[in-house]
């Protein structure tokens, strides 16, 4: 039976419509804007990933970058001429280059990545909390190190200096990196790639809905809330956790390649640790395992340290250049985040779910 309503019906719409207009009126203001509305596109489509990880199965994970960092280098080898350059071999194999369409790297991405993932979830079936924490983060690491490392003494990844010159993603012969000339209206890349990003951002939530509304979804959700108790119903808690951090690493993947696409350029610079503590911040910050709140969260934080400029710049003048403006807006940002999570412990937008249990739990006292 459809239980959709015509208010509901309308919400929707108009939420299309605010979507769809949004970069058009972002851009009168300057391409910069669109630019971070794309970013918080790619930090959302992370955050959903993670939140399959830390939200449903209740793993914490602080090397998430490391899977986003796969895929964009995965990209930036297959869409540059990094390897045609440094290997004589595979320069004879294709004398134009390579330049891998898109269709064919996003899945190659995502499953290399999910690889990656149950690689790092093998090892640490039993480990929890703070133990699980530390191993994630070494993994992060080494990764990063390996990125920065692997120029010599066969270049791999160029090191430091990082990929460049990578192939922009095409869309119906169009290269996004060009605008689009609509007579009445021009459509810079930034919009062009807001428009696509959005589009793998919907798929991407459908999915983690479809997967939270699943059998498996209920039984990561069973195992976040006791795994003893999982077990014990019949659970292979094992195999779920390994699915668990392969599907939300696939996400990582994704996005990677996506980032590499719209960049143009990647470098270990960019998978810092800063930026999986950013991501695990993000599901917290909005509430876990809840996708509107995962949402909500990614967005507020990728947003507001470029928000943030505007007003670490008038501070750093009043204090004649004494403070750093970088400094000054993590102190911002941070200020921030501890006063939500004090005013909002569970998240900006939890799920409604804890709160009838924890209301049915005091009715029963």
């Amino acid at each position: 039976m459809n239980t959709r309503t015509p208010v509901s019906y309308v919400s929707w719409v108009m939420w299309a419509v605010v979507l769809l207009a949004l970069p058009l009126g972002l851009q009168q203001f300057g391409n910069g804007w669109v630019r971070i509305a794309d970013m918080a596109l790619l930090y959302v489509m992370l955050a959903l990933g993670l939140n399959i990880v830390v939200g449903y199965a209740g793993l914490l994970d602080l090397g998430f970058v490391a899977f986003f960092a796969v895929g964009a280098y995965m990209f930036g080898l297959l869409a540059s001429p990094h390897l045609i350059e440094n290997f004589p071999a595979i320069a004879a194999m294709f004398p134009n280059g390579i330049h891998t369409p898109w269709w064919a790297v996003i899945p190659l991405g995502a499953g290399l990545a999910g690889l990656f993932g149950i690689l790092l979830g093998a090892p640490t079936l039993k480990l929890r909390g703070d133990y699980l924490a530390i191993v994630t983060l070494g993994f992060g690491e080494i990764i990063r190190v390996f990125l920065n490392n692997l120029d010599n003494p066969v270049n791999l990844t160029n090191g430091p200096k990082g990929l460049g010159q990578i192939d922009p993603m095409t869309v119906m012969g169009h290269p996004l990196s060009r605008k689009i000339d609509m007579g009445f209206m021009e459509l810079p890349s930034v919009t062009l790639y807001y428009y696509l990003f959005l589009v793998v951002v919907l798929v991407s939530a459908l999915l983690c809905l479809r997967l939270e509304q699943s059998r498996i979804g209920r039984a990561w959700m069973a195992i976040r809330e006791d795994e003893i108790a999982a077990k014990a119903m019949g659970l292979n808690t094992r195999n779920l956790k390994l699915m668990a951090f392969g599907m939300g690493a696939t996400f990582g993947g994704v996005s990677g390649v996506l980032f590499a696409s719209f960049q143009g350029f990647v470098s270990p610079e960019s998978f810092s640790l800063m930026e999986s503590v950013m991501i695990v911040a993000m599901v917290v910050l909005g509430g876990l395992g809840h996708l509107p709140g995962v949402i909500l969260g990614a967005v507020l934080l990728s947003a507001l340290p470029e928000v943030l400029r505007y007003v670490a710049g008038p501070l750093q003048q009043m204090t004649d250049g004494r403070l750093d403006a970088a400094i000054l807006r993590q102190l911002l940002i941070a200020l921030a985040m501890i006063l939500i999570m004090l005013w909002r412990p569970r998240g900006l937008w939890p799920a409604p779910e804890h709160g009838r249990v924890m209301a049915s739990d005091k009715g029963s006292a």
